[in-house]
């Protein structure tokens, strides 16, 4: 049962609030039936990375960015587990290093773009430079060798007109990009939270520093809304994926995946001359093997 996304989507003139996003949508699927739904989704998509890796003429690249405890790592693992590895690549943004910072904001996400024919994903990804450190601007001041009275609107501005630059570019060079932003409630981030701590294997993943951030929650709301505004394009557009319910956020995934990779025109490589094949497989039929 294919769905349409198109809801999700981030229109260039888009003025909204999160606040009045349903994190719990579910488009009226049926969670029971989810799991064989989500298998048939993902057969389309190795197939279709089948043919872009065949093709190897396009890539494309898949960005995740969503407040802690939403569900990226998860959606990565299951959404992408029936992907050749061959033609896939994870990379996961953390703090940058003294040689990041060394360099513009760009730098080492540029260094991790995905190569022709194959797909990237980034786990956080450039939009960290104008979501945390718009929250934190003393981030921003320390990324970018500023006094951080210069952090100002032009600067947003700077780095808004910089990402979009960066992504056009991207498109030209038959780099397709798809930008989800898991949205997830604080309620049921407090519930996942408190799940984390109560199961000693998943107490890796909980930090006390994600409470700080927890507490800036409405300031990153509204970074995530400025960046939405500022950098969903007709080419690289943003879809806002309802997160409480991971089996679904996980099916809209696999499904804007889908459209998107269909949407490629992706062909398989096809040979000029017809004859060289049946001169090969006569070739081979014709060929004796010896084993002495």
């Amino acid at each position: 049962m294919e769905f349409s996304t198109e809801s999700f989507k981030v229109s260039k003139d888009w003025k909204k609030s999160l606040s009045h996003i349903d994190t719990s949508e579910d488009k009226g699927l049926d969670k029971d039936e989810s799991g064989k739904l989500l298998e048939k989704l993902k057969t389309e998509l190795s197939k279709l990375q089948d043919k872009l890796y065949a093709e190897n003429k396009k890539s494309l690249l898949i960005i995740f960015q969503a407040m802690d405890a939403a569900g990226k790592d998860s959606a990565i693992k299951h959404v992408m587990s029936g992907l050749n590895p061959q033609g896939c690549q994870v990379f996961s943004f953390k703090q940058p290093t003294s040689e990041e910072l060394d360099h513009d904001f760009l730098w080492r996400h540029y260094k991790a773009l995905p190569e022709r024919g194959r797909i990237g994903i980034h786990n956080r990804s450039h939009y960290e430079s104008v979501l945390v450190c718009k929250v934190r601007p003393e981030f921003a001041a320390n990324e970018s060798q500023v006094p951080i009275k210069e952090i100002n609107a032009e600067f947003w501005e700077s780095r808004y007109k910089s990402i979009r630059n960066f992504e056009e570019h991207l498109t030209e060079c038959n780099t397709v990009v798809v930008k989800f932003f898991l949205h997830i409630s604080k309620e049921e981030q407090k519930e996942r939270f408190l799940k984390r701590i109560d199961d000693s294997s998943k107490n890796w993943k909980f930090s006390l520093g994600d409470l700080d951030e927890r507490e800036r929650w409405q300031d990153y709301m509204k970074a995530y809304e400025d960046a939405f505004e500022e950098t969903s394009t007709k080419k690289c557009p943003w879809y806002i994926i309802p997160a409480d319910k991971k089996w679904f956020s996980r099916i809209a995934i696999c499904q804007i995946l889908v459209d998107t990779l269909k949407s490629m025109d992706l062909r398989y490589p096809s040979i000029k001359n017809d004859n060289e094949l049946e001169v090969a497989k006569k070739k081979l039929q014709n060929n004796r093997i010896s084993y002495i």
